[in-house]
């Protein structure tokens, strides 16, 4: 495969992502002030974003992961979400933030909030880099 001839132009620089990164992270500095903060990474996807995210906040921070899928065998949505990999953290009573690199159509970032929010945090958030025109509005 060949990415530099699929690739055509850049519709985002690094300088871009970085910058939003930064940004991202002030406003959840002042969100979460005094607040015990559990940052949750979308595997595979949202590694670099966590990665940096993480690096771009002046604070202490526990990080965990989760793997989901809703995909079969090919690229289009069963419907179905499958957890491949869940948190080693008791989320109960924490303020948990998932960090996601793009919102697809929304669907399975949906269902992890509802997974997640039964098991008794204190509230869960979304923050992702990027989110797709036709993905669902998270309330």
């Amino acid at each position: 495969m060949h990415v530099e001839q699929d690739l055509t132009t850049t519709l985002i620089t690094e300088e871009q992502i970085q910058r939003r990164l930064a940004d991202l992270a002030v406003d959840i500095a002042q969100d979460y002030d005094g607040l015990d903060l559990l940052l949750v990474g979308v595997l595979k996807g949202a590694v670099m974003v966590m990665a940096d995210l993480s690096r771009a906040l002046d604070r202490h921070l526990e990080m965990d992961w989760m793997a989901v899928s809703s995909y079969g065998s090919g690229t289009t949505s069963s419907g179905v979400v499958r957890i491949l990999k869940d948190l080693d953290t008791d989320i109960s009573g924490r303020h948990v933030l998932i960090a996601e690199d793009i919102i697809d159509t929304g669907l399975t970032l949906s269902w992890l909030v509802a997974n997640l929010e039964s098991r008794g945090p204190a509230s869960v958030n979304i923050c992702a880099l990027l989110r797709k025109p036709d993905a669902q509005r998270m309330s």
